[in-house]
């Protein structure tokens, strides 16, 4: 694992204005395995909550300095936030931030949300090769099938897509 160093950054206008050491999203990733930068103020990493074999879990840093998290497999927030020791306020800046910030149109960029997304649809294809060489589908593959759909969706509610046209 070797998360971003702060200081091979450039700061931006805003954290030459605020900065006092070490960032929130710094300390996060810090704790993150197979951490990689994705695009400006934003990352990808291993989901601390779940044994993730690849990244599932996308880190954005906001403007404001908002932290958004989401993992791709499903974690919830505070879980992934626990499985590294930190808690909710941990991603919010401690400077006073407007309290009517709209939520975020689309807070991943589109290619963090399909990188998740394709280890799914492996699974779908798989699944549909199976079903047409006429395999039996045990539990266990019902079941995952559900998942990997289930997991496509939630990629698609998180990147702001609709679900119909």
């Amino acid at each position: 694992m070797k998360a971003p160093d702060p200081r091979e950054e450039k700061p931006s206008a805003r954290d030459k204005a605020s900065y006092t050491g070490p960032s929130n999203v710094h300390n996060l990733l810090a704790r993150l395995d197979k951490v990689k930068r994705t695009g400006p103020c934003t990352w990808q990493g291993c989901c601390p909550a779940h044994n993730d074999r690849g990244p599932s879990l996308s880190i954005a840093e906001k403007d404001d300095g908002r932290i958004l998290v989401h993992c791709f497999a499903g974690c919830g927030v505070h879980s992934v936030l626990a499985a590294v020791g930190m808690d909710i306020s941990d991603l919010f800046p401690e400077r006073a931030i407007p309290h009517r910030v709209g939520p975020e149109r689309r807070p991943f960029p589109a290619a963090d949300v399909l990188r998740a997304v394709g280890f799914e649809a492996m699974v779908v294809a798989a699944a549909s090769v199976a079903m047409l060489a006429g395999q039996p589908f045990t539990e266990v593959d019902r079941e995952r099938l559900i998942l990997a759909v289930s997991r496509i969706q939630a990629a698609m509610t998180a990147a702001g897509v609709t679900h119909h046209g």
